[in-house]
């Protein structure tokens, strides 16, 4: 009897033994040291949501920070038409995405590889994804801001960055998941110098804009007398600005255009009592 206790005994502790391991080994498998964020895939219907909301269409190139099983790169192949990669530290979490991007059918269009998320290329991304930590987004927003491209589109699931403020912030309500999303802004802080292309004679404007991420103040002069400025808006390397006569409220002139590094060019049209009359124009920032 006490011979079969023992080895009664041996074959518990062995059984645990093992589970103990299996469980230590699951634990690794879903978060290794060396991750800076656990792997939590974001649900499906958020994935959707988010790549609704960044607007994915077959002309864009996806980049997924902190990929995971790959699902948001393989969902933009597969239902929006979109290419891209993603990446991920975790090369099980690389093999299982490429099998999974195979099945679905678009490995050709959506492929992963094993990599920092900060030793990614972010050039070449017309939207990027991440469902990182917040201290990660923190980390990464300088890169985002001046690698990518103006008007880029950023969609993050749950956390925000900061205080660069997102330009929607949706809910999935059924999931209990926030969706953020941000445009790219082009970089527009400084002096500039404004010229209006009108056919009855030139005229000049010098500007003052202050920038803070997508939000703008513009402050204009012209001959050494100050207008007022309203409706700033930034949107990408997108500009607008209503310039009102400070002495006729009722004469308004409505500047749009783009910015492309240190100019800016566009049309203005006069509203209120302004000539309806349409132009153009062109700013180009002075030398600090």
């Amino acid at each position: 009897m006490g011979v079969f206790f023992i080895s009664m005994l041996r074959g518990v502790l062995a059984a645990t033994a093992l589970i103990v391991v299996a469980a230590t080994a699951a634990q690794q498998y879903q978060y290794p040291n060396n991750l800076d964020v656990p792997y939590v895939p974001t649900n499906q219907p958020t994935v959707e949501a988010m790549l609704r909301i960044a607007n994915v269409g077959p002309n864009d190139y996806v980049i997924d920070l902190g990929s995971g099983d790959g699902r948001i790169v393989i969902t933009a192949a597969r239902q929006f038409g979109a290419h891209g990669f993603g990446v991920d530290l975790d090369p099980q979490r690389i093999k299982e995405s490429t099998e999974n991007a195979m099945a679905a059918g678009v490995s050709d269009r959506a492929v992963f590889y094993q990599r920092n998320v900060f030793d990614t290329k972010l050039s070449e991304a017309t939207v990027v994804t991440m469902y990182l930590l917040p201290r990660i987004n923190l980390k990464l927003r300088p890169r985002l801001l001046a690698e990518l491209k103006p008007g880029t589109r950023i969609v993050a699931h749950d956390f925000d960055m900061g205080e660069w403020k997102a330009d929607i912030t949706a809910t999935v309500r059924a999931h209990n998941s926030t969706v953020y999303y941000w445009v790219v802004p082009a970089g527009v802080d400084g002096l500039w110098n404004l010229r209006v292309a009108d056919p009855k004679g030139e005229h000049r404007y010098d500007l003052a804009i202050k920038q803070k991420f997508q939000e703008i103040n513009v402050n204009t002069s012209a001959a050494g007398k100050a207008g007022v400025v309203r409706e700033e808006r930034l949107d990408g390397d997108r500009i607008t600005f209503v310039l009102i006569d400070g002495d006729d409220y009722m004469k308004r002139l409505r500047f749009e255009g783009r910015v492309n590094g240190d100019t800016m060019e566009g049309t203005m049209r006069g509203e209120g009592s302004a000539p309806r009359t349409e132009v153009k124009w062109r700013a180009t920032r002075a030398a600090k």
